[in-house]
């Protein structure tokens, strides 16, 4: 069996966590009813609404590219489109899916620092009302954003604002979530419904589950 040193390729290349197959290993021992009506996904569900609060939906899926399209689609007509950093994961890295499976238009804007400003993105919103136009339903960020930088609250705060005075929703990608959480030192809730996000990917792959967001 070849060893392969551990790097900063991807986190995805990183183990499952010790305490995740523990968990797997003691769960696969009895029968139970399926599509979401065990109690293990019950009490995933009511964990969340325990750290996000009782009012939000809980939706599982298999990957990170899944939860993003899942939760777009779910914002979005296919005439609309999405505003994001041209060093967005969903602009770069997933190989096209918002548009090919939502029918959305995505919007990239340059960024030195991988985050979006309300002054970036008010430009982009003259086309709406216009027939002609892909009109813009959605901003999404990421946290931690692609080129490691972190939203701060108030940040969040002034872009959520304007986007909802704008009718615009915000989509945060939250595959490293919890690094930026540690890092400024507040709670998930703090940095998502309390900052007025609307839908977030939540990651699981890259915080050691098997997989699933």
């Amino acid at each position: 069996m070849k060893i392969y040193k551990k790097s900063f390729a991807s986190d995805n290349n990183a183990i499952v966590h010790p305490g995740i197959m523990d968990a797997l290993q003691k769960a696969n021992d009895c029968h139970v009813l399926s599509y979401g009506d065990d109690p293990f996904t019950q009490s995933a569900i009511n964990r969340f609404k325990e750290v996000f609060g009782e009012e939000i939906e809980v939706f599982f899926v298999y990957n990170g590219t899944g939860a993003n399209i899942t939760g777009l689609a779910a914002a979005l007509m296919p005439y609309q489109a999405v505003i994001c950093t041209e060093s967005a994961h969903i602009y770069v890295d997933e190989c096209g899916a918002a548009e090919r499976f939502i029918g959305c238009r995505l919007i990239p804007v340059p960024t030195g620092d991988g985050k979006l400003r309300p002054e970036q993105v008010s430009p982009l919103l003259h086309v709406l009302g216009e027939q002609h136009h892909s009109q813009p339903g959605v901003i999404s960020i990421t946290q931690s954003t692609e080129v490691g930088t972190v939203y701060r609250i108030e940040e969040l705060k002034a872009l959520t604002e304007f986007a909802h005075s704008n009718n615009l929703l915000v989509h945060m990608d939250g595959a490293r979530i919890a690094n930026a959480a540690a890092y400024l030192g507040t709670s998930l809730k703090a940095l998502t419904l309390d900052a007025g996000i609307d839908i977030l990917s939540f990651g699981g792959t890259k915080y050691g589950l098997m997989f699933g967001e």
